[in-house]
């Protein structure tokens, strides 16, 4: 079994599903496209979610309010990536965004090797399912804009406004 947990945050309500090997969901329980990306991992884990609990809740949950609490610009707990290759690749490389920072889809695309790649890696994006840790949200538009957020773009900005405050990098080059 996968275990699933129910966490109030300030950005919303999120769902948390952990295997043995480490967090497989952390996304916000509203969001559209939550059953298909929720299915996605249990097709993959071979394993349906029920209610219960693991010990890398605990981890994430401390993990995140310190993130909140603008404390934490890292996060250090086991991820279990279920997708395909190409989506796992993309989601290691949300990673390497620095905490307030941000980075457009075709610099992500160029990081991965492939400049084409846009609009794949804009996808790969929308299916990640580990909200805040794996960062999608310091994805933006080439032009700066903020597009495409499965929480929605007022939780994106909520989220770069709160990296923005506590990075001490307000003011220094390009941040979004």
């Amino acid at each position: 079994m996968i275990s699933l947990k129910h966490i109030d945050t300030p950005v919303g309500k999120m769902r948390i599903g952990a295997t043995d090997e480490g967090i497989c969901l952390f996304d916000f329980q509203y969001r559209k496209s939550i059953d298909s990306i929720m299915k996605r991992i249990e097709t993959l884990a071979g394993e349906k979610f029920g209610e219960g609990d693991h010990s890398h809740f605990r981890i994430l949950e401390e993990q995140i309010q310190e993130y909140f609490d603008g404390s934490r610009k890292e996060f250090d707990l086991p991820l279990h990536f279920l997708g395909t290759p190409f989506q796992k690749c993309v989601w290691q490389g949300l990673l390497n965004i620095p905490y307030g920072e941000t980075r457009s889809y075709k610099q992500q695309s160029i990081f991965l090797g492939n400049e084409k790649a846009i609009r794949a890696v804009a996808g790969a994006n929308g299916e990640n399912g580990i909200a805040i840790i794996v960062p999608c949200h310091r994805v933006i538009g080439e032009d700066g804009s903020l597009t495409g957020y499965g929480g929605g773009l007022q939780r994106k900005k909520w989220l770069l406004d709160l990296e923005r405050k506590h990075s001490g990098k307000s003011g220094q080059g390009k941040l979004f």
